[in-house]
């Protein structure tokens, strides 16, 4: 309680701050993204202090292809002294070198060395275990469906019902038990107006996660996802510290809709992913969502919104994340389910607010979260186009694993913001559709900007 009550001080010296820091990363954002807008070129990465570079990370075994393939490492660079690592493994995110106050830089994702890591801790393909998920980009659903199944309309057809690998109890989580971050993706350097990235790509084939009777997490069979799909991802990096992540889908197919949901899964630490542990529950959280989506004993919403206001999901104003982790005497406004009892801590999706003048950032996205380092003074601010996001805790990590600095993650060693459709979407009429019909191409945009 003395370690709550200090942290409660603390957010209460911080929020005038924090503040002032979210409104100047909205003006920095938006001047930032008119000054590239008026470009007409992209930017040779020489000339404006922009670079990447690729280096060989090993082989990996690939489903899709049926044979091990090599495996890279990106690295972007800007003027400003961040670095970002992506590995084409998972299309995943492995670093991300910020500054502080002091200039001192820090890696603020969690993040594993080496590629037999990645391999075997972070999404393995054996069910009912799932991995961490540390920076990989989730797919094709995001978040979980119940049960593993749902019904989609299909042209000409009607109503179709779809099942799925069981890989977290009794539902699927994540994309299944070899879900896009267990994919080696194809990759090629882009330069932009002021920024530099790489694209990623996978083709993911109709009945994708589809196993015979017997299989893991598929005792009577599995469909698997409809349709043939096409999946872009773009990272880009700037001058303004912006990490911006674009997906491009589309589907393959002329007669079958299908569903998505995709998703950055990294792991922040404002203070560095090597901090002591537990140093994320000291860290201040705002979410501009005046609703949540509670949920059941599985993690499954139960249908509604709920109010955040008067309960410990209430991030509209600045919190540190560990101060009411443990209030399992607060109303949810969801009657027979205390959500972070049965959570473990935070691991659900807040619905974000209506974009708004004051909550427009680059690309005209919504805010969607920050994340402020009293320590280091790091601000991460998260924008999006997409409805919700998931904030997680890892409730999960138990010490078990080493990270890229060689330091065992625990609980509260970081925290996810993943901007997102609803979990269970497909299952939930009134929840925005997730559906993806045939033909169709569908864009999305998250960025995560850094300042201190």
């Amino acid at each position: 309680m003395r370690e709550i009550g200090r942290q409660r001080r603390l957010r209460r010296l911080v929020a005038i701050g924090l503040a002032a820091m979210v409104a100047l990363a909205i003006g920095g954002a938006v001047t930032a993204t008119r000054a590239q807008a008026a470009s007409t070129k992209p930017a040779a990465p020489a000339a404006s202090g922009l670079g990447i570079s690729r280096v060989f990370f090993g082989f990996a075994f690939d489903k899709y292809a049926g044979r091990n393939l090599p495996v890279f490492q990106w690295t972007l660079r800007n003027n400003r002294g961040m670095k970002v690592q992506i590995i084409t493994y998972g299309a995943t995110t492995q670093s991300i070198w910020v500054p502080g106050r002091n200039g001192v830089r820090a890696d603020v994702v969690l993040g594993f060395k080496t590629l037999a890591d990645y391999v075997q801790f972070n999404s393995p393909p054996v069910a009912p275990t799932t991995g961490v998920y540390f920076g990989e980009t989730v797919g094709r659903y995001a978040n979980r469906i119940a049960n593993g199944k749902f019904t989609l309309n299909q042209p000409g057809v009607g109503p179709v019902q779809y099942t799925l690998p069981v890989n977290n109890g009794p539902n699927a989580l994540h994309g299944g038990i070899v879900g896009f971050g267990n994919h080696v993706w194809a990759s090629q350097p882009v330069f932009g107006f002021g920024s530099v990235g790489v694209r990623l790509t996978l083709i993911s084939p109709n009945g994708d996660e589809g196993y015979p009777a017997g299989s893991p997490g598929c005792p009577s069979g599995c469909t698997g996802y409809p349709a043939a799909i096409r999946v872009v991802v773009t990272y880009t990096l700037n001058n303004a510290n912006q990490l911006a992540i674009r997906y491009t889908t589309t589907n393959l197919s002329s007669n079958l809709n299908t569903i998505i949901n995709l998703t950055n899964h990294s792991y922040f630490n404002m203070a560095g992913e090597s901090s002591f542990p537990g140093s994320a529950y000291g860290q201040i959280i705002t979410i501009n969502a005046n609703k949540y989506t509670p949920t059941n004993t599985t993690s499954i919403p139960l249908g509604f919104l709920a109010s955040v206001f008067g309960t410990p999901m209430n991030f509209t104003t600045p919190f540190a994340m560990g101060a009411r982790i443990q209030d399992v005497s607060a109303n949810f406004n969801s009657p027979g389910f205390n959500q972070l009892l049965e959570a473990q801590g935070y691991d659900h999706n807040w619905v974000l607010n209506p974009r708004t003048p004051a909550t427009t950032g680059p690309r005209g996205l919504n805010l969607a979260a920050t994340a402020f380092d009293p320590g280091s003074g790091r601000l991460l601010t998260v924008w999006t186009d997409q409805p919700g996001v998931q904030f997680y805790t890892s409730n999960f990590l138990t010490g078990t694993l080493v990270g890229i600095s060689g330091h065992a993650y625990r609980q509260g060693a970081a925290y996810t913001f993943e901007t997102q459709h609803f979990p269970n979407s497909p299952n939930q009429p009134n929840f925005p559709s997730t559906v993806l019909p045939a033909g169709q191409t569908q864009n999305s945009t998250t960025i995560f900007a850094f300042s201190s």
